[in-house]
């Protein structure tokens, strides 16, 4: 036995599910294995070219040194002219801080908030609606925060139903999470759906919950489909000075690696949140890579067209992916409108054995037994709480061939459950 002794938050704490499923199926292709990855939620292109001659020339010009910590003015007001101009949120760049990536900005949000306990000397509560990103969980429980999930509906679209979240706010919530377009279920929030949760929170933080902060994570902002729109829900007047909204470049400009992200606030927030999780991040991290902030811009004002670019590859690969999965029988497949994830259900699977003998009870060993049988990697849906382990998640941010193959295998694999 070690003689370490880890904070109890620590030994609870579980790796990512969606790391730990792209590192399995990595290892298996090192080892010679044939298998397609539909795990991370990590675009297959490459970085436009203009955004890494920026960041290049930034390094070789020597901008290598300690910057602000929330980041260099002239980066914040270029990320709050976008919020404005595009989100219309009514922040300034005094409201932004600069973060390496959406994952960071939800830590240091719940950090600022959550560890002092509520007046009842119970823990402050995350509302969550679930199935939800595989972070949000273990990231408020790590900063003392206890996580309330609200169920969300395949009838539904899996979009929060106003009403149960009105049940779940409590005079201990201190955050209520909205995640559109939503990872995993490919959700995305109209105009309306925002507007009678708006309704829903004000009338809360005015008679429950005076403290509530909604916090937005719209990451997935550019991947809309169908024609559809992006509202965010900091637009909303309700809602307006009480929301944090966070975003990243991960995934609209293919700058996963990159860590670059952003939180934005306008009122109480941004004198008082905004201000904290700079402080948070000038002990810990203290700024982003230096030579970075440069291709913030460049990403933000000179990629339109490689943002198009993607997005209709998206769509496309979501159209591909959806008219073959509906062609097997046993799996249940809603529609996504948004992301980069398709989510079946495959619940009226379960009892069945797998042609090589494993017993499918649950998302996990499904998952376990289409990778090691067929070479076919998904991330278990258990991992997104609520309904989740009824589905699994499917990430079609691979080539067109490779999702024919994989959804092929995916067919192959449950023709032969017995």
């Amino acid at each position: 036995m070690s003689w370490v002794k880890l904070s109890s938050r620590v030994e609870s704490l579980e790796g990512s599910a969606t790391v730990a499923v792209a590192t399995r199926a990595k290892a298996l292709k090192a080892q010679g294995k044939d298998v397609v990855s539909f795990g991370a939620g990590e675009p297959d292109f490459d970085t436009p070219e203009v955004i890494k001659q920026s960041a290049m020339m930034a390094l070789q010009g020597g901008r290598t040194k300690y910057e602000a910590a929330a980041g260099p003015a002239d980066v914040r007001e270029a990320i709050a002219r976008k919020l404005r101009s595009e989100n219309g949120l009514g922040v300034d760049a005094s409201g932004v801080v600069v973060v390496p990536g959406a994952k960071a900005a939800f830590f240091q949000a719940c950090f600022a908030l959550l560890g002092d306990a509520s007046p009842e000397g119970q823990p402050w509560e995350v509302v969550v609606p679930t199935p939800a990103w595989v972070s949000y969980d273990p990231i408020a429980r790590m900063c003392g925060g206890k996580v309330v999930e609200v169920d969300l509906r395949p009838e539904d679209g899996f979009v929060l139903r106003p009403e149960a979240l009105r049940e779940a706010i409590s005079p201990r919530t201190r955050i209520v999470v909205i995640n559109t377009p939503s990872n995993p279920c490919g959700a995305v929030y109209s105009r309306q759906d925002l507007s009678a949760i708006a309704r829903v929170l004000s009338e809360a933080a005015r008679s429950i919950a005076p403290g509530l902060v909604v916090v937005t994570d719209e990451i997935y902002e550019k991947q809309v489909f169908d024609g559809g729109e992006h509202v965010s829900l900091g637009s909303m007047p309700e809602v307006a000075e009480r929301t944090l909204t966070i975003n990243a470049l991960s995934k609209s400009y293919a700058m996963t690696g990159w860590r670059a992200g952003y939180a934005a606030a306008s009122g109480e927030l941004s004198r008082t949140l905004i201000p904290a999780m700079a402080r948070v991040q000038a002990q810990t991290i203290t700024n982003i890579t230096s030579f970075v902030y440069p291709a913030i811009i460049t990403a933000l004002e000179q990629s339109a067209s490689n943002i198009d670019r993607f997005r209709a590859a998206f769509e496309a690969r979501r159209d591909l992916t959806m008219d073959l999965l509906e062609r097997i029988a046993g799996l249940e497949t809603a529609r996504p409108k948004g992301a980069m994830y398709a989510f079946p259900r495959v619940a009226g699977l379960y009892g069945r054995t797998s042609a090589g003998g494993t017993l499918v009870r649950d998302s996990l060993s499904f998952c376990e037994a289409l990778l090691e049988e067929h070479g076919v990697a998904m991330v278990p849906g258990s991992a997104f709480g609520g309904r989740g382990d009824e589905h699994v998640r499917l990430s079609y941010t691979c080539s067109e061939a490779d999702i024919r193959k994989g959804v092929e295998r995916i067919g192959a694999f449950v023709a032969g459950l017995r």
